[in-house]
């Protein structure tokens, strides 16, 4: 395949500029009028949590390239420093129409609909005073701990994301501190006229509510709340009682959070792990969040402690670390300003009292979370774990909820006596503090704990059951695009597949062999793995496409993803899309490929889609001349996904589950609502809704799960099938 003429640096976006335009679209959820006002708070709330993860991971990334003089350019042409420039201009943009849509929208609109929040300590009335008085004595003040600098006192250490006040202090004349200070200096010296000011800071404790629920306005029915940080400071006073306090405000840092190991040199990765989360709350600050209105000396302060750039400093309009926006989404009494909740529909072929074994015997099952409900993959599990002709189960841990129920099931087959291997992925960013007590708890239980390869991390997601039956030894196997985690499931989109496949199952078998024993088998049936020949088989995929179109066959590739930013891969789409390809690509985050480009992807649509689930689940669908091959798999188009992980792509091979995943990518196509379409200059823009049907995919899906849970019950026969048909597939009939 010849891509030379697609490599120009012109023809790719930076990854993380792409990224920022993610969390700008993100934003826009939250200044979209027609969306429930809670439901908008949770947006601005998300785009902030989205932020601090940037920052740590990637922003942090790029700092150590610029520390390390690393020049290499990224896929377009710039490097380290450039990046760097590019992200705090976008950035700072972005923070700025966050906080504007803070102020100006949704603060006014929370106070029209009877949500009061007082930002500013200054305007609680006398009552609300003495209210907030108390309520410090009482609950705040024995909790908190003041650190001052000086002489005897270097500058304390400030935890990553913490939320702090600093303070200017002066000594008061008459206190005891000034007192024995006078009796030091010689006589005769005259004493400085005007004290020194000295540095003092306190941390707002994450142990205690962020938000106060003041007394109700018994007249009017208003409730109000207050920040936490806003009574510190109002009372900040009384922490230093031998000063006069000259001024206060919060602050709030971002270290690097990246996590350095050199697994070749750690004895027990466990431990190593142990080791370096403990760093991250003394790696370098590479962000700074202050007060617009924070005294000058005192961010002078800040800034030469924390050694940071101008450019890494943000004054806040408004309350620092809005991700306490959750919490006011959590309040009691405003469902009318909510979505209504979505429970999961059942999923159709389990109404019934068949084992779930049987069930997947009769044909596989399809999956489509959270739309429909997440119990069969815990029960699967849970099923296994008690089912005395199960003899062993194997499976692939990335992120598990706190109180994960298919853990405990684990933990219990291993004490039911079955062999249970699981492979738990310590180096999960920032689930490796869960993923430790998870793996230490397996291991007391009597499971065989792998913590993963060396240099790789392990991102597949699957299940492996061994059971005993009557003709012999079965073999059960989930494969899903999303993690083993019940309580994501409910707020990510993601696919799975419940199969008995014998040659699926032996795939799953070599899977587990490789990732405890490094035995790689001589050829495989279905599944195709990273780092192995993943990369090739999309690359021989898309190529075949490219062939296709250029034989006068029916060509075309639509791919669901998160991410696109492998270079390999997008040359090979360019090559595709030159040669006829008409391609469609559904990518919710970061896409470093351009459209529109003459010559070179005039026939490349992107879209991405925002709505109130995480879009997770990777499809891919090949035309491949009039015989259609439909994969799901948990890999993205990344590098790191199909380069430096275990990942996994297995097919959809029976026709009624393949039209069920060719009907996902269909309506996610024809989505009007939630869908933002990329334009030429690398921009993104809501579809225009004049004289088109409105169409919410995420909507669709959540009606299209309840009714088949609903016809299936009806039904004297449950395990019957109803197929999702759209009119004619329009994948195909497009290109006829």
């Amino acid at each position: 395949m010849d891509i030379a003429p697609y490599k120009k640096p012109e023809y790719f976006r930076n990854r993380e500029l792409s990224w920022v335009s993610f969390d700008e679209r993100v934003l826009n959820e939250a200044r979209d009028k027609s969306i429930p006002l809670f439901e908008r708070l949770k947006f601005i709330s998300i785009t902030s949590s989205n932020l601090d993860e940037f920052y740590m991971v990637r922003v942090a990334s790029l700092k150590d390239q610029v520390h390390a003089n690393y020049t290499k350019k990224d896929l377009s042409g710039m490097d380290a420093k450039e990046q760097l420039a590019g992200i705090s201009k976008r950035t700072h943009e972005l923070v700025q129409l966050q906080y504007n849509t803070y102020n100006r929208s949704a603060v006014p609109s929370l106070e029209h609909v009877g949500l009061t929040i007082i930002s500013e300590h200054e305007k609680l009335t006398k009552e609300q005073a003495e209210y907030v008085d108390s309520y410090f004595e009482e609950n705040i003040y024995p909790v908190l701990t003041p650190m001052a600098m000086d002489s005897a006192r270097p500058f304390p250490l400030i935890r990553n994301k913490t939320l702090n006040i600093g303070a200017l202090v002066q000594k008061k004349e008459d206190s005891l501190l000034s007192r024995a200070e006078d009796k030091k200096e010689k006589k005769g010296k005259e004493k400085e006229k005007e004290k020194e000011l000295e540095f003092a800071t306190v941390q707002v404790p994450s142990v205690l509510p962020r938000f106060i629920l003041l007394p109700q306005d018994e007249k009017t029915g208003q409730r109000y709340v207050i920040l936490l940080e806003e009574i510190i400071e109002r009372n900040i006073g009384k922490l230093f009682l031998s000063y006069d306090v000259v001024c206060a405000h919060p602050y709030r840092i971002m270290r690097n959070a990246d996590l350095t190991i050199d697994e070749d040199e750690a004895e027990d990765l466990l431990v190593e792990i142990q080791k370096q989360l403990k760093k991250r709350q003394w790696g370098e600050v590479i962000r700074l969040e202050a007060e617009e209105k924070m005294d000058k000396r005192l961010l002078d302060i800040l800034k030469m402690e924390f050694e940071i750039r101008d450019a890494d400093i943000y004054s806040i309009n408004g309350p620092l670390d809005l991700t306490m926006l959750m919490k006011v989404y959590g309040l009691d009494g405003f469902d009318e300003y909510k979505s209504p909740k979505y429970t999961p529909a059942p999923v159709a072929q389990f109404q019934n009292d068949k084992d779930i074994f049987e069930v997947i015997r009769e044909g596989d099952v399809f999956l489509h979370h959270p739309y429909m409900s997440f119990d069969p993959v815990v029960d699967f599990v849970r099923q296994a774990a008690k089912d005395p002709g199960v003899l062993a189960i194997k499976q692939t841990l990335y992120r598990v909820s706190g109180h994960s129920p298919i853990i405990a099931a684990l933990a219990q087959a291993a004490e039911n006596g079955k062999q249970v291997s699981v492979l738990v992925e310590l180096k999960a960013r920032f689930d490796e503090e869960n993923n430790i007590v998870w793996a230490k708890m397996l291991e007391k239980a009597g499971c065989h704990v792998i913590y993963g390869l060396v240099g790789l991390k392990t991102h597949s997601k699957i299940t492996l059951v061994v059971r005993r039956e009557e003709d012999g030894i079965r073999r059960y196997v989930h494969l899903g695009t999303g993690n083993y985690n019940d309580a994501t499931a409910k707020l990510y989109t993601d696919t799975g597949l419940l199969t008995c496949q014998e040659a699926i199952g032996e795939d799953a078998t070599a899977v587990f062999n490789m990732l405890s024993g490094y035995s790689e088998p001589k050829s495989w049936n279905k599944l195709a793995l990273a780092p192995l020949w993943l990369k090739d088989k999309f690359l021989y995929l898309i190529g075949r496409e490219a062939e296709n179109a250029k034989a006068g066959e029916k060509a075309h590739i639509v791919a669901k993803m998160n991410s696109l930013c492998d270079r390999d891969i997008i040359e090979a789409l360019y090559k595709a899309s030159a040669a006829g390809v008409k391609i469609e690509l559904i990518v919710r985050g970061i896409c470093c490929l351009k459209v529109g480009i003459p010559g070179v992807s005039e026939n490349i649509t992107v879209r991405s889609i925002v709505g109130n689930f995480l879009e997770h689940a990777r499809i891919y669908y090949f035309e491949n001349a009039g015989s259609p091959e439909v994969y799901m798999s948990s890999a993205d188009w990344m590098p790191r996904n199909l380069e430096r992980r275990v990942e996994i792509l297995f097919p959809v091979e029976q026709e009624d589950l393949k039209e069920k995943a060719i009907h996902i990518l269909l309506v996610q196509l024809a989505d009007t609502l939630k869908a933002h379409v990329m334009q030429a200059d690398g921009s993104y823009e809501k579809i225009d809704k004049r004289g088109k049907k409105l169409i919410c995919a995420q909507d669709t899906f959540c009606e299209e799960a309840i009714r088949e849970a609903e016809e299936a019950k009806a039904k004297d026969d449950p395990a019957k099938d109803r197929v999702f048909i759209p009119e004619k597939s329009r994948i195909t009939q497009e290109d006829e």
